[in-house]
């Protein structure tokens, strides 16, 4: 709606009049710009600068306090072990322990059977697993009573599974949370251990007296009895980026779109002369054409159409020549071209529907709150809740899970790709709907751009 009048063709004429009655300087130009015309520009450029500072530094500032429902699993494939008569499960112990102390509201932890957290890292629903194995506690036996009868044994092992495909920040989460944890495991396990194993050596005696009868090497073998491993389920490959080409992929598609909704709305205008071209000390605006609203619209939204798959093929070509690992280049051409597409379709009908503030909404929802709410840099559950709340809608998220899914999980539908997928045709859709409802309403009432008429003048006459 740039320069556009907002009456019928009489509200045209009227403009031309009160323009004509404007006072004018003696160089042709109006004589004074009233003060609310300063102060709104200056305004607005201060409340998205808050916008920014709130949505940007508060998803980067802690995001390890901001945690919530963070996903990962437990795995506990413990048999247990028979001691002194009395079935015994390490494992079983471990588990409860963990679900008393993690944090419910901070951190997901789902107990899961072995098949279920390994489909689950291979689809980006978890960010890693803590599997203790079947024969964990007949190890810690073994181990204890090697600690009294010399003898080469191998510490019990618990493995921590990170996912680095489902985000390498939070496998760092992951990594630190596994670390704390496991250190609290070890030292609750190896009192026990110790405690046990004194009270064989010294039956009646106290603890803390059994425990000095032990050998140097002793305690310390039992004092930490737990070897913890710590490594990716699924490492990514080279050319990655350490996880971060899925995000930039991401960010490339979303800009195209974006910036070329603002390209094309503002070029096609001036080629129709509803929208001056300043190029330096040039300026340009020619006699409007007499076209609808709507038509102007279809015109701007074929010029996406026909763009995007060149572009999303350009993305694709640039990314091969970079070495950049892509096992699904054919889909991940065609999401491409479908996701540019969305965006600059919607971004053009915001255009027609709102004008100049149409700018102002694009940088808002598509990039303001996009980026922080992506979760391609920073996990959304740990970021604040408000911006993981936006990683509902936002188009940002939905592209990012169908590009991640297309370049680190096998193309794998329940990966993202389903939601991304699904997502980005709504919002194709609801760009469509809402560009074609804005500009029939115009029309209609006769809203025409510059007071210029677009129906047939006996129509006009009647």
């Amino acid at each position: 709606m740039t320069n556009d009048s907002m009456s019928g063709s009489e509200g045209g004429e009227s403009v031309v009049k009160d323009s004509a009655s404007t006072a004018v300087s003696p160089e042709g130009g109006r004589g004074r710009v009233p003060l609310r015309g300063w102060l709104v520009p200056m305004f607005v450029v201060t409340l998205l600068a808050a916008l920014l500072g709130t949505m940007y530094l508060g998803y980067t500032s802690d995001p390890e306090k901001n945690l919530h429902d963070f996903p990962v699993a437990l795995v506990n494939q413990d048999d247990g072990d028979v001691i002194d008569g009395r079935t015994v499960n390490v494992g079983t112990q471990i588990t409860e322990a963990l679900k008393d102390k993690v944090p419910a509201d901070k951190v997901d932890l789902r107990l899961l059977g072995i098949g279920e957290a390994q489909r689950q890292l291979k689809e980006g629903h978890i960010y890693g697993a803590i599997v203790i194995p079947s024969d964990f506690s007949k190890r810690l036996s073994i181990l204890a009573a090697a600690s009294v009868v010399p003898g080469d044994v191998e510490r019990p092992v618990i493995t921590v599974h990170t996912n680095p495909r489902a985000g390498t920040y939070a496998a760092g989460i992951v990594q630190r949370f596994s670390d704390r944890a496991m250190t609290e495991v070890n030292a609750t396990v190896g009192t026990q251990l110790t405690e046990q194993v004194a009270a064989k050596l010294a039956p009646g005696t106290d603890a803390a007296t059994a425990a000095a009868q032990l050998s140097g090497a002793a305690r310390l073998q039992l004092a930490k009895p737990i070897d913890v491993t710590v490594g990716p389920f699924r490492p990514l490959p080279e050319g990655t980026g350490q996880g971060l080409s899925a995000f930039f992929y991401t960010l490339i598609l979303l800009f195209a779109g974006f910036s070329g909704a603002m390209i094309i709305h503002a070029m096609v205008d001036n080629v129709l002369g509803y929208a001056p071209a300043e190029y330096g000390p040039w300026y340009r605006h020619i006699q409007p054409v007499a076209i609808s609203r709507w038509r102007t619209l279809l015109a701007k939204w074929a010029m996406a159409a026909l763009t995007a798959p060149v572009i999303s093929g350009i993305f694709l070509g640039i990314a091969t020549l970079m070495n950049m690992p892509i096992d699904h280049p054919l889909p991940l051409f065609l999401y491409g071209a479908l996701a540019i597409a969305a965006v600059c379709v919607t971004g053009l009908s915001v255009l027609a529907a709102f004008g100049t503030a149409g700018l102002l909404i694009n940088m808002i929802v598509f990039v303001i709150l996009g980026l922080p709410s992506s979760s391609g840099t920073i996990p959304i559950e740990a970021t604040p809740r408000y911006i993981s709340f936006l990683a509902d809608f936002e188009p940002m998220h939905q592209i990012y899970l169908a590009v991640r899914s297309l370049l680190y999980f096998d193309g794998n539908l329940a990966a993202g790709l389903s939601t991304g997928l699904w997502m980005t045709l709504f919002g194709l859709l609801f760009g469509v709907l809402l560009g074609a409802i804005a500009t029939h309403t115009y029309d209609l009432r006769g809203l025409y751009r510059l007071g210029v008429p677009h129906r047939p003048a006996a129509a006009l006459a009647e």
